[in-house]
């Protein structure tokens, strides 16, 4: 039988890796993805290249230049496909870009979602439907944490959190932005739709999702970003707790290794915090000194004590649940081998974007 997967935002990130797995898998891999990146990001995010390096590595993917905001396109096109598998990376990714732009964000992360979800249900209730959320839907309620501040990182105080946030953590009563309240949306509406039509679905509440195939730009792509500014000696700008707030990273590689775990033995209406642990956590001023000894460049940097609106101050996901439901899956990208990855991959790809308008936007 030919296994069949729908992978929306097919040029993205994770995106991206999931076709090549598939592809390489022996599936038939069918790609949404309509270059919206550019659309918001301008120039420097622009995933053509990606899309185009897809479609000349593997004959078994086909890519269609498709909206998930077109209900009427995403019903039709998911009933003549009857995947088995849908996996939906496609975002509007940007807390910054959401206020400047709300009716895209919500109409892209949350009702596009909608439109997936309702014409897979259409189509079959036995298509796995794999969701590409954030920790963005707990808010800024990690920041209520008693945290303590180390020399060059923020940490959890209490132990109860040394692991990292659980799934059970409280994503009400805080500030999510605009773009964190439009992937709640998605995130509850994905539950929502395991659990009311028993359907086999998850949201996967991603970190710093990161890797060589990512476009990093400066309002989204946290490592991508700092590394090609490194590589290009460009201004990098540290916004607010003096450049110490951390992140776990997850490369992209692992990421779809527990996709391809959770695909083979589904369950129903689950949610997984999918990062780096906290063995791949790490600040930004401990990522400056992290590129300068591969690069053997000074990072150029500058500081603003305005953070970011609804920024974390310390994330670090909690894997207990995700090794407990699927025990062969583990990290196996360390941030030495993610972080040359990336940077071989922006040497390699030899490209000096100009920088945007987004880019010089004040946030």
């Amino acid at each position: 039988m030919n296994k069949k997967i729908i992978v929306t935002g097919s040029s993205g990130l994770i995106g991206s890796e999931v076709v090549k797995r598939y592809c390489e898998n022996g599936w038939t891999v069918y790609g949404f993805d309509n270059n919206m990146r550019r659309d918001f990001f301008g120039p420097n995010g622009d995933t053509r290249w990606n899309q185009n390096r897809l479609l000349s590595n593997y004959s078994n993917f086909n890519h269609y230049e498709l909206d998930i905001r077109d209900r009427k396109s995403v019903e039709e096109t998911i009933a003549s496909i009857a995947p088995n598998v849908i996996v939906h990376t496609a975002a509007q990714p940007s807390h910054d870009l959401a206020a400047s732009r709300p009716f895209d964000d919500f109409d892209v992360n949350a009702v596009g979602t909608l439109n997936l979800l309702e014409a897979t249900r259409k189509h079959s209730t036995d298509t796995v439907f794999v969701h590409m959320s954030t920790n963005k839907v707990y808010g800024d309620a990690p920041n209520n944490l008693n945290l303590k501040e180390l020399d060059s990182r923020y940490d959890f105080e209490d132990q109860e959190y040394f692991s990292g946030i659980k799934e059970t953590f409280t994503i009400d009563q805080s500030k999510h932005s605009l773009f964190g309240a439009s992937k709640v949306a998605a995130d509850v509406m994905v539950q929502e739709y395991g659990r009311y039509f028993q359907m086999p679905t998850c949201c996967l509440r991603g970190g710093c999702l990161t890797g060589p195939n990512h476009t990093g730009v400066k309002l989204h792509g946290f490592l991508s970003y700092l590394i090609r500014c490194n590589l290009e000696e460009k201004k990098y700008t540290i916004f607010g707790y003096k450049g110490k707030q951390v992140r776990d990273n997850i490369h992209s590689h692992d990421v779809v290794n527990f996709m391809e775990q959770f695909i083979k033995s589904p369950r129903i209406g689950e949610v997984y915090n999918i990062g780096g642990g906290r063995e791949n956590s790490i600040s930004i001023l401990e990522a400056f000194k992290l590129i300068e000894s591969i690069s053997g460049k000074p990072m150029v940097y500058d500081y603003s004590d305005k953070n970011r609106e609804g920024d974390h101050i310390c994330y670090v996901s909690n894997l207990d649940k995700m090794k407990d439901h699927y025990p062969e899956w583990e990290i196996t990208k360390n941030l030495q081998t993610t972080f040359e990855e990336i940077y071989s991959s922006w040497k390699k790809r030899g490209e000096k974007f100009e920088f945007s308008k987004f880019e010089k936007m004040k946030v």
